[in-house]
């Protein structure tokens, strides 16, 4: 029931992030087939949408299949003083160690793979020619998408899955269905790893604090190193 539910929140939230972002590139004047940067009401838009089916997925669950309580539910909380200083390491650990390793050898057959790894980012940041639009920016991406990804990826769909088949099943799908949820071909690799380290800290300890940090300096390097602040 868990894993069709994950399933179902998070196709409403692609229904919903399309309509929403139309509406904003309605809004903006921006075409889809263009290649110019994603204003950032539009990539606002199109978060807000899919969190809602994201979110709608989690606490559905809770309250018909659980406590009604999404913290104790999925260990949705920060329990000791460490649980914020641990999460920053892993992830900056992931951004800078794991990432560049896992792409290395890759780089010996094409050179311009740092920059068509960047491209994404570059796509979602590159708008922001203000310092209150790449803090609307850092909101969004390094605050508001690790809280609602990590109880909807490392919450509902980890647990799912691990009632589903077991805990190994669990840790790998969530993360590598996670890598699959930012329809990046080549950044998938490092995200499906990125989630299945998630994963596994959120199974080992059994809450989703030290995550939620991890993923926030995750994200958080990314929009720094692309955005320009005026």
């Amino acid at each position: 029931m868990g894993v069709a539910l994950a399933v179902g929140g998070f196709a409403a939230g692609i229904v919903l992030s399309s309509v929403t972002a139309s509406v904003a590139e309605a809004a903006t004047g921006y075409h889809t087939s263009s290649s110019a940067p994603l204003p950032v009401a539009v990539t606002a838009a199109d978060l807000v949408g899919l969190w809602a089916g994201l979110i709608a997925a989690a606490v559905w669950w809770s309250r018909v299949h659980g406590t009604g309580r999404v913290t104790a539910d999925f260990g949705y909380r920060v329990r000791t003083w460490w649980d914020l200083p641990l999460g920053v390491a892993v992830g900056l650990a992931c951004q800078y160690g794991l990432v560049p390793l896992v792409y290395r050898p890759f780089e010996h057959f094409d050179h311009n793979l740092s920059r068509q790894l960047g491209q994404p980012a570059q796509k979602e940041v590159g708008a922001a020619h203000s310092n209150l639009s790449v803090v609307v920016l850092l909101l969004f991406l390094a605050v508001g998408a690790p809280l609602v990804e990590e109880l909807f990826f490392r919450g509902l769909l980890l647990q799912s899955l691990s009632r589903w088949a077991n805990p190994v099943v669990g840790v790998v799908g969530s993360g590598v269905l996670f890598g699959l949820a930012h329809f990046e071909k080549l950044q998938f690799l490092g995200l499906a790893l990125f989630g299945v380290v998630l994963a596994a800290m959120a199974r080992r300890l059994r809450r989703l604090g030290p995550g939620i940090a991890a993923h926030m300096s995750f994200n958080t390097v990314a929009v720094l190193a692309t955005a320009h602040f005026h």
